[in-house]
């Protein structure tokens, strides 16, 4: 008998006919012979609303209070989803995070699992219950509820799986796996059977949604094998393990791009030993951090240096850099927020040159300035103004030969384009 955690985010049991069907598949799952653990998100736009709701009161609540309003979201999913069960006539059990075992480091809204503790898991299991657990949240040594920030409910799931020895975690969305970039931009975009931990984690951190990057470093951690699937449909997903099988010809698994980007310039600085520390350790003091980091030449002792940041904390990034002017003196500071981060992925570019010529010719061909580079073994990203976005992406998903005949699968039955 199989022990398996199926995580089904806020999409797939956002109404009652979609809570419904997720039922029967878990039903299915454990009538297959499975013991079953399951992980639900909050009900469609339910976090969105409720932050909405708070700021209406106060635009600025305590942490703590935001983690006691937030994790509700969940706990709604996972009830609701127990009563749906029984109704089809089997045995499911609700918990909340805590209630579940699971502690995390005493900080709100962005915690760490720190232990989890599984026998209430394994009793429920014993006495044949389905168990649902609310994904997102667990609780701190002093007794506080707690939150694991966006995408936490993968995290929860790939965790709970560590935490019980599961077969497998599988992660339910609305696409049947994980694509060589987002299919809501290209249709034809190729389907990976499988993929490697690392890729998965670049793609993850350079904005491809199917995935939370704290979740696949812990499956990497741990060892738990991940299977990206639909909620909607039986297809086979994709298996995330250590190594995956490299596609003959194919070096760039996946494009990834990401909108949440800003830029700052810091013109006119000394170039003398510790100005980089300074800039960029008051910044760190101040919980916000830089992506892209580049110096230009030094002239009459003075040089230029941009980074990039998200973009909500660009502001902020800009009091900061004002605040040390005493200690850092400099010229003028500029930023702008309308841009994006196209990146490619693939552990094969490493022994492949041209890769990186490749893109940069592709974005040149559409007349498209490239304002930032970063590269690393496996992957290589190019900051642009954020209008051309989907051109550049399809451009490059053809460039590196990504493309199929087959059109991507995304949504329900009736969502098919």
């Amino acid at each position: 008998m199989s022990l398996i955690v199926m995580k089904f985010g806020g999409s797939s049991v956002g109404t009652p006919e979609r809570m419904q069907r997720v039922a029967k598949r878990i039903i299915e799952s454990q009538q297959a012979g499975n013991r079953v653990v399951v992980v639900v998100s909050a009900m469609g736009d339910t976090t969105d609303d409720l932050i909405d709701q708070s700021k209406l009161l106060n635009p600025n609540p305590p942490a703590r209070e935001m983690d006691m309003l937030l994790t509700t979201g969940e706990q709604i999913s996972v009830a609701l989803l127990s009563m749906t069960i029984h109704q089809l006539g089997h045995k499911a059990v609700s918990l909340t995070g805590w209630q579940a075992g699971i502690r995390t480091e005493a900080v709100h809204s962005k915690a760490k699992i720190t232990d989890i503790r599984p026998e209430r898991l394994h009793k429920e299991l014993d006495q044949g219950n389905i168990v649902i657990v609310a994904g997102f949240q667990g609780m701190s040594e002093d007794g506080d509820i707690t939150t694991l920030g966006r995408g936490g409910s993968d995290t929860t799931a790939v965790a709970l799986a560590a935490a019980v020895e599961a077969d497998v975690c599988e992660i339910f969305t609305d696409v049947d796996g994980v694509y060589s970039t987002d299919p809501r931009v290209v249709k034809c975009a190729r389907k990976l059977n499988e993929i490697s931990y690392d890729e998965m984690l670049e793609l993850a951190h350079l904005g491809a949604a199917v995935l939370h990057p704290r979740a696949v470093e812990y499956a990497k951690h741990n060892n738990v094998k991940l299977v990206v699937r639909s909620s909607f449909t039986h297809n086979e997903g994709t298996s995330v393990k250590e190594e995956a099988v490299m596609e003959q010809g194919v070096v760039v698994r996946g494009i990834a791009f990401d909108k949440n980007v800003a830029r700052i310039s810091i013109l006119g600085v000394q170039d003398v030993p510790g100005v980089l520390a300074n800039v960029f350790g008051e910044l760190a003091n101040n919980g916000i951090d830089v992506d892209i980091i580049v110096q230009s030449g030094v002239q009459d002792g003075k040089a230029d240096f941009s980074f990039t940041l998200s973009r909500d904390d660009k502001e902020r990034a800009v009091e900061v850099i004002y605040s040390i002017r005493e200690k850092v003196p400099f010229r003028e500071v500029t930023s702008e927020d309308d841009l994006v981060k196209i990146s490619i992925v693939g552990a094969g570019m490493v022994s492949n040159p041209g890769v990186a010529a490749t893109m940069f010719a592709a974005i040149s061909e559409l007349g498209v300035s490239i304002k930032l580079v970063s590269t690393s073994e496996i992957k290589v990203s190019c900051v642009i103004a954020s209008e051309p976005l989907v051109d550049v992406v399809r451009a490059l998903h053809t460039a590196y030969g990504l493309d199929t005949a087959e059109q991507a699968f995304v949504g329900g039955p009736q969502d098919r384009r």
